[in-house]
């Protein structure tokens, strides 16, 4: 048996044509019929660092009977006219490292084995979360992944900062957690209560989408070691984001 929280999360390669640029992380977010893979922004488009990709590839499993069958699914992101194919956020403090891309249904396999997050498992007021709650990240640090059955690997987190502000005036929390590049865009979540009947396929809740290591410019790196703290995008900006 297969965790489902395993099945929420894909591989995302970056590619300018056929030349193979990074790898990071997504998952998946139904809103209805419709199904959105979410990762961060700079997985697609990052000017600071000259990257640029023009498409994706995406890992798929396609045989329930077989976890280790997988397929990879191509998706571009620029339309024939030019026009970007994400959606990307943004607020009074800037830009929103997080972005989605609705996946074309009617273009996936018939076997398609997934899960997905949905509005349904965002944090709302009942749910407590306090600092030091304890939190998953999902995702491919350095693209490393079960190679056999495409499988993310998990790291343990918590929360670092209060959750509900937004630090120091952005869109996202803290996490106290050891993560690589190829975690970008990675889900962020919380245990739910065994109560909560609503979340029994998917028994988390998605409290934000993994973007960077968080660092100070007054650290030495001879002296002193990283913060090993990171920025998580609240993941309410998904209901913004994938609004018809």
């Amino acid at each position: 048996m297969i965790e489902s929280i395993l099945l929420a999360a894909t591989r995302i390669s970056t590619f300018y044509g056929q030349q193979p640029l990074t790898n990071a992380s997504g998952f998946f977010f139904e809103r209805g019929l419709r199904l959105f893979l979410v990762t961060s922004r700079h997985v697609l488009f990052d000017k600071p660092s000259q990257h640029f990709p023009d498409r994706i590839e995406i890992e798929l499993h396609i045989n329930p009977d077989n976890i280790a069958e997988a397929i990879a699914f191509s998706m571009p992101l620029y339309e024939g006219d030019g026009q970007r194919s994400w959606r990307q956020g943004l607020d009074t403090a800037g830009d929103i490292d997080v972005a989605v891309i609705e996946i074309n249904r009617a273009a996936l396999p018939g076997s398609l084995v997934y899960r997905a997050f949905n509005p349904a498992h965002l944090a709302g007021p009942a749910d407590q979360v306090e600092v030091g709650s304890s939190l998953l990240v999902v995702g491919f640090p350095l693209g490393f992944h079960d190679n056999l059955h495409h499988m993310p690997v998990v790291r343990q987190a918590i929360v670092a900062s209060s959750f509900g502000l937004r630090f120091e005036g952005e869109g996202y929390f803290l996490t106290d957690a050891r993560t690589h590049r190829g975690t970008s865009g990675a889900p962020v979540v919380m245990r739910a209560p065994a109560a909560d009947a609503g979340h029994h396929d998917l028994p988390w809740i998605l409290l934000g989408v993994h973007s960077a290591r968080l660092d100070v410019g007054a650290r030495d790196p001879n002296q002193d070691e990283a913060l090993g703290l990171n920025c998580a995008w609240y993941a309410d900006i998904l209901l913004t984001l994938t609004e018809a």
